[in-house]
């Protein structure tokens, strides 16, 4: 499944309201990827071409990662600051 929206969260301890949180819709991201499409085609396929590696292969690479990300969750903490950022 392709991941539509991503939840990030920043936190530190010194502010009053205690955090923000951002909601991204990540299917608007599509638009402008879908209307760049012919030209990022255009780049992976000549890098492969120079670099001799399967242009299926490497779509396919691409397209598993996007799938994958579904479902990440990554937090990160340093000196009272959290950073949050899920995919859903």
């Amino acid at each position: 499944m392709i991941p539509s929206l991503a939840v990030v969260r920043v936190q530190n301890p010194e502010w009053k309201w205690g955090g923000v949180r951002l909601w991204l819709p990540l299917f608007l991201l599509w638009i402008p990827l879908l209307l760049l499409l012919p030209l990022i085609l255009l780049v992976v396929v000549i890098a492969c071409l120079v670099s001799r590696v399967s242009v299926w292969r490497t779509i396919a690479t691409f397209w598993g990662l996007l799938c994958g990300l579904s479902g990440t969750d990554v937090r990160v903490q340093a000196e009272g600051n959290r950073v949050m950022v899920r995919i859903l």
